[in-house]
């Protein structure tokens, strides 16, 4: 599982710094998260292949966090793509993209699909395979999602030293890895445990940007391999964070502990601060597993 940091960086743009929007790629799945002004250069100085992008998953529709997307959306017809695109989001998102796109006559020639979301409470919006996406109902100022995105759990290992010894058919290889009891060439009937190995833990990402503090969340993320918690505020301005309906770096650790997270990234920062530092100072005093988000920060798990 890979996670790349577009921009973490609350509300305006900046000569070195950006809004939301981040790349994971999770399972050989890559889906773009949130599309803040200047995600399209961002996604050139991280090298992300433009024709790799068929899932698009927007929190809410403030502009720190979808004001990319149109151009995004225009870049791909300029550049003559043919690939469907998907777009999930709150209901309206349809026709921010539209107009924009009807007015400058620069309708689509590659099928554009929206996906409109409007229930308040979670649902299963995509799943292929190898992956699933629900939402996470979070606590803004509009209506907002976040995402958790998890593996399906993979095939189980062949020991192949295992199989050769029990005289096992090839052709039954593919039903011993989906767990399965086979019977060997000798008529034997081998139980899946003596020539098999678990699969690897599935991993599991879950995004929230932007919340106010939410702690009805933490069934749905829990014992989630990486968090990813918005944390706009330090202490010193917690006065701030209820109005606004966001959270602090230790409201963040204090969700990511009690949901037993594997990893804590913060992000979403203001800019009134003069280091980012100061919000995983404050964080790991509650959480010990915390990473900090940064503009062309990569994450692998």
């Amino acid at each position: 599982m890979k996670l790349t940091i577009l921009g973490c960086y609350a509300a305006t743009p900046r000569t070195f710094t950006n809004p939301t929007s981040q790349v994971l790629e999770i399972n050989n799945n890559l889906f773009l998260i949130d599309c803040g002004e200047g995600t399209q250069v961002e996604l050139r100085r991280n090298k992300v292949k433009f024709s790799r992008i068929k899932h698009i998953f927007i929190s809410h529709l403030h502009g720190d966090h979808c004001f990319g997307l149109v151009g995004l959306i225009s870049t791909f017809r300029l550049l003559n793509r043919e690939t469907e695109l998907h777009v999930y989001g709150p209901k309206g998102i349809k026709e921010i993209i539209t107009l924009q796109l009807k007015l400058s006559k620069s309708w689509t020639n590659y099928p554009l699909h929206f996906h409109e979301l409007v229930s308040k409470d979670s649902e299963l919006i995509f799943e292929n395979e190898k992956v699933t996406v629900e939402t996470i109902p979070l606590d803004h100022r509009i209506y907002t999602n976040g995402f958790l995105f998890k593996e399906k759990p993979g095939p189980r290992k062949l020991l192949i030293n295992e199989i050769l010894k029990y005289n096992i058919d090839v052709t039954l290889y593919q039903s011993v890895k989906m767990g399965k009891d086979v019977v060997s060439n000798d008529g034997e009937l081998i139980p899946n445990h003596l020539v098999t190995d678990s699969p690897e833990e599935p991993k599991s990402y879950a995004f929230c940007s932007d919340t106010a503090y939410k702690p009805s969340m933490i069934p749905q993320i829990k014992n989630t391999t990486v968090l990813y918690h918005e944390s706009t505020f330090l202490e010193v301005n917690k006065e701030l964070a209820a109005p606004t309906k966001h959270s602090t770096a230790i409201q963040a650790a204090l969700i990511a502990k009690e949901a037993n997270v594997k990893t804590l990234i913060l992000g979403h920062f203001s800019t009134r601060y003069p280091s980012i530092e100061m919000f995983k100072e404050e964080a790991t005093t509650v959480f010990e597993q915390i990473e900090l988000a940064d503009d062309g920060k990569i994450f692998t798990f």
